[in-house]
């Protein structure tokens, strides 16, 4: 089916779709033509982008004004995938932040003001992307922390909340690059708190869906230390709405299942879940599964899952670069490999897609496209 970008909120789609153009145009925030364009943006924190150099320039201070830039050599080294060459660049401030926040909690241990004790974490879903989804509590947080540690999945509009005295630090991971391991996430949480300092760990989506959040949340209470957990809009539940997407429904979707793309040692298998998850009454969720797709979708069909299920794959949800693929469950590897999708995109896969507008629109389009190539297509006279 047609690629679609994102429509604007509150407006009703069109009568008519023009027949030249693959996309939404008339409902899209961006013309047809900016597709690649939206592509290749991204309103997230990538590993070598400058959003992310400009916002941890603190963690890479030159020992000396005749040093060369540490966060060049920072972002040729994330560039290159040298992970241990990077880190070592930031652990100098590190230490030295470190040392200022343990110097500060001494003092007021030695006064009277109450002050001078451990510090606390924050655990903060922001969401799938837009930052008007945040919880007040959420922004409060973020609003108040000294520390704040974020993953690739939070958006640059969210990261723009922090306060100007905050001091960030990317640990986002990628395939195949991961500034942090999540081990080395547990200690820096732990170090910073010991020391005083009031952190925040920002997860895009839900911290406690697929985030990892419980095995932080779980370190950090064995070492005694407070840690709050701020829920998020989980995407599942902020792109269905954006869509029209009801996850349940009576009489076509008696249950949501939430499943991981990813599995657990990498490779393409989907943690052998599909038996269990064909069934047509329940609506299929699927996290990171962009690259374990090809392998999902036929053994869900081999289970008994309808090959005509309606799906749709939504790249970057709820963000102005927003694009979606819908397509029965046959065509989505080939109509999602079409569009070139990129992470982070979910995929919906149900009946209940189709109680979406946008299934009907798209839809729409096909058979335009369809009835414009068989006009288009040469008469063939017998011999």
């Amino acid at each position: 089916m047609a690629l679609a970008l994102r429509a604007p909120r509150f407006q009703p789609l069109p009568a008519s779709i023009p027949a030249t153009s693959t996309a939404f145009a008339s409902t899209a925030r961006h013309s047809s033509s900016a597709v690649a364009i939206c592509a290749a943006a991204s309103p997230f924190t990538e590993a070598t982008s400058s959003s992310r150099y400009r916002r941890d320039a603190w963690s890479y201070t030159a020992q000396d004004s005749s040093s060369p830039s540490s966060a060049a050599a920072a972002a040729a080294a994330a560039a290159s995938g040298r992970r241990d060459d990077e880190i070592a660049l930031q652990l100098p401030e590190l230490r030295r932040l470190l040392k200022a926040l343990r110097a500060s909690r001494g003092k007021g241990l030695e006064g009277k003001d109450g002050g001078g004790g451990p510090g606390r974490v924050a655990l903060v879903g922001t969401g799938p992307g837009d930052p008007e989804l945040l919880t007040l509590k959420a922004v409060r947080a973020i609003e108040a922390a000294d520390l704040v540690l974020y993953d690739r999945l939070v958006s640059n509009e969210v990261l723009d909340l922090v306060a100007e005295g905050a001091r960030l630090l990317y640990v986002g991971k990628t395939a195949g690059y991961h500034s942090r391991t999540q081990e080395e996430i547990h200690e820096l949480l732990l170090s910073f708190a010991e020391a005083g300092a009031n952190v925040v760990r920002l997860k895009g989506g839900d911290p406690l869906v697929f985030g990892r959040g419980g095995e932080e949340m779980d370190f950090l209470q064995q070492q005694g230390i407070k840690v709050e957990v701020i829920p998020g809009i989980t995407s599942a539940s902020g792109i269905a709405a954006e869509l029209g997407i009801p996850l349940t429904h009576r009489g076509v979707a008696t249950s949501v299942r939430f499943l991981t793309g990813h599995s657990r040692n990498g490779g393409t298998d989907p943690l052998h879940v599909a038996e269990n998850a064909a069934d047509p009454d329940t609506t299929l969720v699927v996290y990171m599964g962009l690259s374990t797709l090809p392998s999902l979708a036929p053994k869900l069909m081999k289970h008994g899952l309808p090959a005509d299920t309606p799906a749709v794959a939504v790249e970057r949800g709820t963000t102005p670069q927003q694009r979606m693929v819908f397509a029965m469950l046959k065509d989505l590897v080939n109509e999602v490999h079409s569009a070139d999708l990129v992470s982070p995109t979910l995929i919906i896969i149900g009946k209940v897609v189709a109680l979406s507008p946008l299934w009907v629109e798209s839809s729409k389009q096909d058979a335009l496209n369809n009835e414009n190539s068989s006009q288009l297509s040469p008469t063939i006279f017998p011999v």
